[in-house]
């Protein structure tokens, strides 16, 4: 079978098209009006237009990042201390921590922020942090105990200090896992930062928010649509930067 059937292939040729796809409905929402009013005749409004979808888009993605740059900073430097040999003791306090503020639910993050630190982007991005926690912390405990431990001893016999062996060959071996973990953790905020626009956040979640106050059907398809797109993006973009780090594998195209 030729290499341009194969999965990965097919998935690759699908970034560029659902990026573009994306873009346009990002731009020109406000065209397909006569195709949602043609849908949803009962509508008064057919398309949302009290903010443009790019803003809300640049907002929604303002939100993830800057709360998965958290999520991953925190979610590193705490799997990679509980797996030396002066944080190891600590490694299930670390795990409970980062899995409780998964289960614990964004919205009663929300309801418990909102009174201290206002309505709008902090509480959001405190929700989204402690939400993207878990799946990095796991991921990079994984990823570094699972660097077979002869290559560790040949490190250590050329004579690499311990702080030369993490970056040169822990962290590398590892990378793969460590990246799958920020590929959970950032595409489940994609989904959460929806509810931002719950406490005053600007989002994709807004036109979703207003829709359902509204009895809008249009406004969630829209929202919802963005929202789901860009995960899928990210999702397939993330997909490429593993296969970079595969290990006896093919590198991405």
């Amino acid at each position: 079978m030729s290499a341009l059937l194969r999965p990965e292939r097919r998935r690759d040729a699908l970034l560029p098209l659902l990026t573009v796809l994306l873009v346009a409905l990002v731009l020109f929402m406000g065209r397909l009006e006569p195709l949602f009013h043609a849908a949803f005749p009962q509508l008064e409004t057919a398309v949302y237009a009290r903010e443009s979808f790019w803003r809300l888009t640049l907002d929604h993605l303002v939100l993830v990042l800057v709360s998965s740059l958290i999520s991953v900073s925190v979610g590193v430097a705490a799997g990679l201390f509980v797996t030396r040999r002066t944080g190891r003791e600590f490694e299930p306090l670390v795990s409970a921590l980062a899995a409780i503020g998964q289960t614990f639910p964004p919205a009663a993050v929300l309801a418990i922020v909102v009174p201290l630190a206002g309505f709008g982007f902090v509480p959001t991005i405190v929700a989204l942090t402690l939400y993207g926690l878990l799946p990095v912390v796991q991921n990079t405990i994984t990823g570094l105990r699972t660097v077979p431990a002869d290559t560790l001893e040949a490190a250590r016999g050329t004579g690499m200090s311990a702080r030369q062996i993490l970056w040169r060959v822990e962290l590398p071996l590892a990378m793969r896992v460590i990246i799958a973990g920020v590929r959970v953790s950032v595409i489940i905020n994609i989904g959460t930062a929806t509810i931002g626009s719950t406490v005053g956040a600007q989002s994709l979640g807004t036109p979703i928010i207003a829709g359902l106050v509204g009895d809008n059907i249009a406004y969630v398809i829209q929202g919802a649509v963005l929202v789901g797109l860009l995960a899928i993006v990210s999702d397939l973009a993330f997909e490429r930067l593993e296969r970079r780090y595969r290990i006896g594998g093919e590198a991405s195209a």
